[in-house]
Parts: structure tokens; C-alpha cells; sequence
């Protein structure tokens, strides 16, 4: 009987693991710029730092979590608040006031698997904790708008302000008084979310919540002076620093931790599902996981697997062929030229290259087709004639343009030869 992965989670296979690996390096490099440093947490969290930071009326938590229910641990499904109970934890702000920090790592949801969703998905996180300035918020946004287009992808950004608890609880009276009068055209979740979560029935997908909510209150005319202040800023340094953006005054956040600047990096090419990467300001929520008082923070977070979607559609194809690369293939032909290869190729690793030979002493014709699907640049072909005249035959595989190389010239020199 084979054993299949079960639903909702993936496999990564060689094939595909070049897009991973892109969007890593270029989000390290990028990051290192930036002066975010690396931090890596645990999958298991005590159940308690969820419900207490994404909140308990939040799908999130109502649904969505994987849950130890007798030992109160949950598989975390989300990574933020997994980042700022560490910095808590370790009092990270003693050692620097404003800490600029990234993870990359699995998250854990039980939903429906979706395109470019899975119950088991990667995220790349990245938070600033401790700067309350708007500048910071436009920074951030800048930060991820280079990222996605080092990547090549088209992307479009929205952003929104949700304001603070000063003008959030006035805004939230109008919107429930709101809901209540629309409450027949609502879904059923939206219903229920009129009085525990109503912001969420902004960005409800259901048709009649769609309808319902078009002439909602907006909290953009109900922000107090200081929300607007900050808005404001946030949106001139943008123009300051080129990066377009548009407004989204129902734009709001699944997780109850976020106030003021929220934003959306979008795109067309992935149906429904078009949030590539979000985020938004959390001023607040570091206190209530038991940290300094009032502490801001800011952040967002990428979704690798519709990242990697976009750049394969980008190309036209599901996957890049073979798993390329090899700098070099040695074809040793017969029992002797094996013993001569297997030192050799061992040598070229030492001196940094990727070279790969074949054991089983196949046909040239064989091994020539295994040199093509490792997209090797160079093969070298070693047989007993050659080893009987010192000289190999190196065959470029690009322009298949063949020279003899000498064998006693090492491998220092077959180097030199095939990187000059």
C-alpha cells in the first residue's frame, strides 16, 4: 500500500525548490540592507499566546488552529506573535531599543487548501518592534514593495488606516449600528460577527456581504486627530520614497492586534486569492503579551507558496526542468576510468564546483543524456583510450565545442579552465 502525504500539505521537490531558494536569498540580502537581523522560533507555542494575541472571536482561532487541546499547545498559525513573545521572553529591548527582526518558517491553518494556500504554508515575517514614527511604516512598505519587484512580480499596494483605541471604539458603534440595519443581506458568518468582530464583514468575499457593506461607515472619516496625523505622514513618505499606492477604506486585518496603518501588496494573476504579502501597525500588543508598555511594532508577512506561483506563471511553466546546475560531468567509461574519476570529482567539490560523474559504467551515449538533464556547462569524458594518452576530452555543452584536456594536469587546472 503506498502511503500519500495527507491533504493539505506538500511536498517540495527539486524541481521547484529553485524558486524557494530565490526568494530566501533575495529577501536575506534585501533584509541585511535594511539592518533586519534573523531570528528563529519554535512551531509549538502555549495555546494561550494565540488566543490572547490574534483574539478568540477571530476565525483564526475559532477554526483554524491546530491545537493539543490536553496539553493547551498549538502549532502556530502565524508567526508574529510567536516573534514578539521572544522578544519579550528575552528582553530583547534592554539589549537594543528598536529591534528589526525576520523569520522564514511554517505556519499552520485549518482551512480548505486553496491555490497558493495550504494547511500547512511558509511564511517570510518581518517586524520592527519598538518605533512608533510614521516614517517607519513607509520604510517597511518601500522595504517589501522591493523585495516583490527584485522577484520580478507584478504587485499593486493598498493601504489603510484602522485607527486606535481612542477613535476605533466610536467608529465600531456607527459600523454594528450599520450591520444591524443590512443584517438579512449579511452571511451567516458576518451575522455572527456584527457584535464580536464587525470589521471583518468589510472585507467578507460573500455576494450579499459585498453589496451589503458598500456604503459602510469608513473609519478613514472617523479617525481622531492623531490617527489622521500619522496617516498622513505615512502616505507623504511614500510619494517621498515612489512607491504607489492606492487607498482601501475597507481594508482591515483577520487578527485583532492591528491599529493604524494596515496595508496589502496585491495581484491579479492568482484568481480570489490575490494577497501576496500583508501586514500593519500593532501598538499595543507587545504590552499585552506581558512586555514593556506602550511598546509599537509594525510588520508584515509574505506567503512563499504564491510568490513561487507567480514567478512560475511568470515563466509560462509549473516547474523548471531537471535540477540543473552541475558545472561539471565527468563520463568515466569502463572499470579503470571509474577509479580515475572518483578522486578526481571528489577534488572539484573541494575546489568549490558542482561536479557529479555516473557509477554504474553506462554507455557514453547514456551518460551524455544524464550530463544534459543535470544542465551540466562542461562533461568530461574519460574512457580507457583516454587514460592510456593522458588526455580527457572536455566537451562544452552549451556550444558542444570539444578540446582535450590533460589529466595529469590536476583538477586546480581543469578549474581554471572551465571558470575563465
Amino acid at each position: 500500500m503506498k502511503i500519500k502525504a495527507i491533504n493539505g500539505v506538500k511536498d517540495t521537490l527539486p524541481a521547484e525548490i529553485i524558486y524557494w531558494q530565490n526568494i530566501e536569498n533575495t529577501a536575506r540580502d534585501i533584509f541585511h540592507r535594511f539592518g533586519i537581523h534573523e531570528i528563529r522560533l519554535p512551531i509549538l507555542e502555549k495555546t494561550q499566546l494565540f488566543t490572547r494575541s490574534i483574539g478568540e472571536a477571530t476565525d483564526i482561532v475559532e477554526k483554524e488552529m491546530y491545537t493539543f487541546v490536553d496539553k493547551k499547545i498549538t502549532m502556530r498559525p502565524e508567526i508574529t506573535a510567536s516573534l514578539l513573545r521572544a522578544y519579550v521572553e528575552h528582553g530583547l529591548h534592554v539589549q537594543q531599543p528598536v529591534q528589526r527582526l525576520f523569520s522564514i518558517g511554517p505556519v499552520f491553518r485549518h482551512e480548505r487548501p486553496q491555490k497558493g494556500r495550504q494547511r500547512q504554508f511558509h511564511q517570510v515575517d518581518v517586524e520592527i518592534i519598538g518605533a512608533q514614527e510614521p516614517e517607519i511604516d513607509a520604510e517597511l512598505m518601500a522595504m517589501g514593495q522591493m523585495l516583490l519587484s527584485q522577484l520580478n512580480l507584478d504587485v499593486s499596494l493598498e493601504i489603510n488606516s484602522l485607527g486606535c483605541p481612542e477613535c476605533r471604539p466610536d467608529f465600531r458603534k456607527k459600523l454594528i449600528s450599520y450591520l444591524q440595519e443590512n443584517h438579512d443581506t449579511l452571511c451567516e458568518d458576518c451575522k455572527r460577527r456584527t457584535e464580536q468582530n464587525p470589521l471583518r464583514a468589510l472585507d467578507c468575499k460573500q455576494p450579499g456581504c459585498k453589496v451589503a457593506v458598500k456604503n459602510a461607515p469608513s473609519i478613514l472619516d472617523n479617525l481622531c486627530s492623531a490617527c489622521e496625523e500619522h496617516f498622513a505622514v505615512v502616505q507623504k513618505q511614500l510619494d517621498l520614497l515612489g512607491v504607489a499606492y492606492t487607498l482601501n477604506r475597507f481594508m482591515v486585518r483577520g487578527l485583532d492586534y492591528y491599529n493604524r496603518t494596515t496595508f496589502e501588496f496585491l495581484t491579479t494573476d492568482l484568481g480570489a486569492q490575490a494577497a501576496v504579502a500583508a501586514g500593519g501597525r500593532y501598538d499595543g500588543l507587545v504590552e499585552q503579551l506581558g512586555g514593556p508598555k506602550n511598546t509599537p511594532g509594525i510588520g508584515f508577512a509574505m506567503g512563499m507558496e504564491r510568490m513561487v506561483l507567480l514567478m512560475q506563471q511568470q515563466e509560462g511553466q509549473q516547474e523548471k526542468q531537471g535540477q540543473g546546475g552541475a558545472d561539471i560531468f565527468i563520463a568515466a567509461l569502463g572499470k579503470q576510468a571509474i577509479e580515475f574519476a572518483v578522486p578526481f570529482v571528489h577534488q572539484l567539490r573541494q575546489l568549490g564546483l558542482q561536479a557529479a560523474m555516473d557509477y554504474s559504467n553506462r554507455s557514453l551515449k547514456a551518460q551524455m543524456k544524464q550530463s544534459g538533464r543535470l544542465n551540466a556547462g562542461f562533461t568530461l569524458i574519460v574512457g580507457e583510450q583516454e587514460l592510456e594518452q593522458g588526455r580527457g576530452v572536455l566537451r562544452n555543452m552549451k556550444n558542444q565545442e570539444q578540446t582535450e584536456f590533460s589529466l595529469q594536469a590536476g583538477a586546480d587546472e581543469l578549474v581554471s579552465v572551465i571558470t575563465s
